[in-house]
């Protein structure tokens, strides 16, 4: 078999060592962004008489006046509003949350304690029956234990991304004075400092769990990686609320927003006479960065957990190879190097001159990291594997070579590449297909919506595609191990997918501000130039999130199958065949309630905005403020209530599953939700996307085709408006949800699999 030319005490240098080098890196990047200067010094008393004096002094033609401290306190009064908004929704989420987290916990403890009625005997080990391992009981305390640290660590990447995110929104404003490149550098750093924060927390809690799990079990890795799956369910958990309540929050404060201020009353977007504009760019933090970074943290997190899985009962496992046995981190460690030496391609080897220059530049980070990342993947498969090794298939070992694991991780990561770029050309308005419904609103709305449908089932298709051939090829070489691996790929780069990803919201922000302060055209064409640009990444970071998430899913399943001792999933059995297609179900039921409770928190929202337009003297004047913290209320108290519901369809779905139907039916369950979860998420995303940047096109008018649609105000922008309306549950609640949905449920019946196998299918005794 031979062994690996990275010794093990090398490995346990080298994983902490990029995962602080990462850490590093995202503090080096906060530094630079936090010496743009928000507060204006000189004098204190010019803020006071920009809060009192309405919102008269608004329209100061600050052409190079760069020093102007009326504008620079209102952007710092504008932060200050959004970033208290975010934290006291993210806290009051998290108190809901932290409940069902220790409530959750137990449940955890009593049903795989159960197993072997809470015995602290050794017994025999799962795969190995000769092998005494430890007992039922320690893998519930266990798993318990990493279940929290996931979810601990899920909740703090999630807060520290909006925190620097509301931190760099109006220093990205600011900067937009100097330029649209300096511009660039602000927006794009601080979404490097979450990205880069998020991939080296992630991996650093995951080897120190490994290791400190170590002390107790020692030889017994089959338990060790066992009870570490619970890292996984942990994060997932945790991003399943954040996306839906956060989702739930964006978007009803943006439909009413927009129903209301664009339609109704034709003032522009992000006008600070709105009164759901705070709420709106709150929304955008909470939704896109806290919910987006505890979602990728959960793919990574999972499809770690099961490579790992797989590999304990593999050769690497039973030899104790820890070299070969921490390829996954090993993988996501080089990953980390990679990413800093992309983003310094962005950040400083090269300077944005002009707006055009903003889509390619970041296009450049996804192919710079996806090529590095090749090399890098290939140099760790060579140092870490032996040259040829055992992984286990449903009950026999495969020999697998050390080149053939290297495919399986490039082919995912390449796949990854393709669904961006796929879904770039579906919803970028420089391409045919945005075009097009744009075109379409030339006859209203509902031609609009018909084509906006359209174009998202359509683009379904080669994303799918790519997703078959990584598995047919991944599992060909490697089996399960090999999926898991290909999903590891996907998100091997993760440090640079989020700082895109977080550019976003931070851009579309920083034109809100520009508005509300009342800076000058040209300003606000700048930022509108980054956030269109943000629009289009944050379409490619959720086809990165769903195809990672079908791969890691399947991985799971696999782990899963392995572990409940099913041999072959046969789907002519009844018992299968009804899991299969109440499975297949599953996330049209999750995405009517997530769109319903999008709709119904909206409708309050359009009401309170009417209400104070018409009850408020001198709103739409510009006399008097807007009660702003009222609409940030509704959307607080909206989400956190409406969160609870589709949440609990998915936790509770395999453990009813399981524990009644047993785990054959949850095996059907599992791969029907997948095959038709993956579909729905993507065409939702993508549909969303291409309204939104549809109706961008009409907006921005810089072609002859756009500006015969437009100008804002005209039909067709009013039918473009009605469909980004319809358009933003699917792509910013149903959407990025479902592929949590279909990653938890697999993770969770892996956590809970020892638990089914002994006491599942009650329902089946019975009768």
């Amino acid at each position: 078999m031979g062994s690996a030319i990275l010794s093990d005490l090398a490995t346990e240098i080298v994983i902490p060592v990029c995962a602080v080098i990462g850490i590093v890196f995202s503090l080096v990047q906060w530094f630079l962004v936090a010496r743009i200067k928000v507060s204006s010094d000189r004098h204190s008393s010019s803020s006071n008489n920009g809060k009192g004096a309405g919102y008269g002094d608004y329209l100061i033609e600050e052409e190079e006046g760069l020093n102007d401290h009326n504008v620079v306190a209102k952007c710092a009064d504008i932060q200050n509003a959004i970033s208290e908004g975010a934290t006291s929704f993210l806290f009051t989420e998290y108190q809901y949350v932290g409940v069902f987290m220790v409530a959750f916990a137990i449940l955890i403890f009593l049903f795989l304690g159960s197993v072997n009625s809470f015995s602290s005997k050794s017994q025999p080990c799962t795969y190995n029956p000769q092998e005494m391992c430890k007992p039922a009981l320690a893998t519930a305390i266990f798993s318990t234990i990493s279940f929290l640290l996931g979810a601990v660590t899920s909740v703090v990447s999630g807060f520290l991304g909006m925190k620097i995110a509301t931190f760099a929104n109006a220093r990205t404003t600011l900067e937009a004075r100097k330029g649209v490149g300096k511009a660039f550098i602000a927006a794009f750093r601080s979404g490097a400092v979450m990205g880069f924060l998020l991939a080296a927390n992630g991996l650093l809690v995951l080897y120190i769990a490994i290791n400190l799990f170590k002390l107790y079990y020692g030889d017994d890795w089959e338990g060790l990686f066992e009870a570490i799956t619970g890292y996984g369910l942990g994060g997932s958990s945790m991003a399943l609320f954040g996306r839906v309540g956060g989702g739930i929050y964006t978007k009803a404060a943006d439909v009413g927003a927009d129903l209301v201020g664009k339609v109704e009353r034709n003032i522009p977007e992000d006008d600070p006479r709105n009164p759901a504009v705070i709420a709106d760019n709150v929304g955008d933090n909470v939704g896109d960065i806290a919910g987006m970074g505890s979602d990728l943290f959960g793919s990574y997190a999972e499809s770690s957990c099961a490579a790992l899985v797989v590999a304990s009962i593999s050769s690497f496992g039973i030899n104790h190879d820890l070299t070969a046995m921490c390829y996954p981190l090993l993988v996501s460690s080089m990953g980390i190097v990679v990413c800093l030496i992309t983003t310094l391609f962005a950040t400083d080897f090269f300077e944005i001159k002009a707006v055009k220059e903003i889509e390619p530049a970041l296009k450049k980070q996804l192919i710079i990291s996806t090529i590095l990342m090749t090399v890098g993947v290939a140099i760790v498969s060579w140092i870490a594997l032996p040259s040829s090794f055992t992984i286990f298939n449903f009950g026999s070992q495969k020999v697998v070579k050390n080149w053939q694991l290297f495919l399986c991780v490039g082919v995912g990561l390449w796949a990854g590449l393709i669904i961006g770029f796929v879904t770039e050309y579906y919803t970028s308005n420089a391409y045919s297909p945005v075009q097009d419904v744009a075109d379409s609103c030339r006859t209203g709305a509902a031609t609009n919506v018909i084509f906006g449908l359209a174009l998202g089932y359509k683009s379904v298709i080669i994303p799918i595609f790519a997703i078959a051939v990584s598995i047919f090829v991944s599992f060909s070489f490697a089996a399960m191990y090999g999926i898991a691996v290909a999903a590891l790929g996907m998100l091997s780069t993760i440090a640079t997918g989020l700082a895109i990803d977080a550019y976003g919201p931070i851009s579309d922000n920083a034109g809100g501000i520009a508005e509300m302060a009342g800076m000058s055209h040209r300003i606000r064409e700048r930022t509108d130039a980054l956030d269109a640009a943000g629009n289009t990444t944050a379409a490619i970071g959720k086809g990165f999130a769903i195809g990672s998430a079908a791969l890691v899913s399947l991985a799971l399943f696999g782990a899963f199958v392995s572990r409940a001792s099913i041999s072959t999933v046969d789907v002519l059995t009844p018992k299968v065949f009804i899991g299969l297609i109440v499975g297949a179900m599953l996330p049209y039921w999750f995405s009517a309630m997530t769109m319903k409770s999008v709709g119904s928190a909206a409708l309050k929202m359009v009401e309170e905005v009417r209400r104070q337009f018409d009850t408020i003297p001198g709103l739409m004047e510009g006399i008097t403020k807007p009660d702003y913290a009222t609409c940030v209320k509704i959307s607080t108290d909206a989400s956190i209530k409406e969160m609870i519901p589709p949440g609990a369809l998915v936790m509770l779905t395999p453990l009813i599953v399981g524990t009644f139907f047993g785990v054959e039916t949850l095996s059907g369950v599992l791969a029907g939700s997948l095959v038709s979860g993956v579909q729905i998420a993507i065409s939702a995303s993508n549909t969303g996307g291409a309204w939104d940047n549809a109706k961008k096109y009409i907006e921005a008018g810089a072609s002859d085709h756009a500006r015969d649609l437009g100008p804002k105000g005209s039909d067709p922008h009013k039918a473009a408006v009605i469909g980004d309306t319809i358009g933003d549950p699917l792509k910013d609640t149903s959407g990025p949800s479902l592929n949590i949905l279909i990653k938890l449920m697999a993770v969770e019946s892996l956590v809970f699999a020892p638990f089914f196998a002994t006491h599942g299918g009650l329902l089946f005794k019975i009768f």
